[in-house]
């Protein structure tokens, strides 16, 4: 899974020219499921995203959760996240999740993040989207939970090993 974090003051997303997902402050999440990822990918991404300090304390410093802060959390699909442009001028999305296993990955990711406690709105899986956000900071960061698939889904343990260095 791939995933684009952005810290924002507010975002939203729209669908037919209606509302169908805003939050306040919080995170955006542009999701990208790939063939080959698991439960445990989705949550592993979770559990780091509501737990990633991003966002400031009293003296200014990044020293903050989104739990911390009581936000919420905006899940937008996002299948291009998974597209190739190393060749050619047009992207290949060969390495994209199906999308009934995507939308499953998907729709786990987001009760998963219910359940660590995390108020979550969406937008509509494989609908043409209009995302809009105010990116506090701005704070962007890209997660992704496997490192190459010949090595498979990533441990528990994250920390960087020494045989990992070379």
């Amino acid at each position: 899974m791939k995933a684009v974090i952005q810290r924002v003051s507010e975002a939203g997303v729209r669908v037919d020219g209606k509302n169908v997902g805003a939050i306040e402050r919080g995170i955006l999440v542009l999701l990208g499921v790939e063939k080959g990822d698991l439960a445990e990918d989705a949550d592993w991404l979770a559990e780091k995203i509501v737990n990633l300090r991003i966002f400031e304390d009293a003296a200014g410093k990044m020293n903050l959760s989104l739990l911390d802060i009581k936000g919420e959390l905006l899940a937008v699909s996002q299948f291009t996240l998974a597209g190739n442009c190393a060749k050619g001028r047009r992207p290949s999305f060969d390495t994209a999740a199906p999308p009934e296993e995507a939308n499953r990955l998907y729709e786990y990711f987001v009760g998963r993040v219910w359940e660590l406690g995390i108020p979550v709105q969406t937008g509509i899986f494989q609908a043409d989207m209009k995302v809009s956000l105010v990116n506090d900071g701005p704070v962007t960061f890209i997660l992704e939970t496997q490192k190459g698939k010949e090595r498979g889904p990533r441990t528990k343990d994250r920390g960087a090993r020494s045989e990992d260095k070379g």
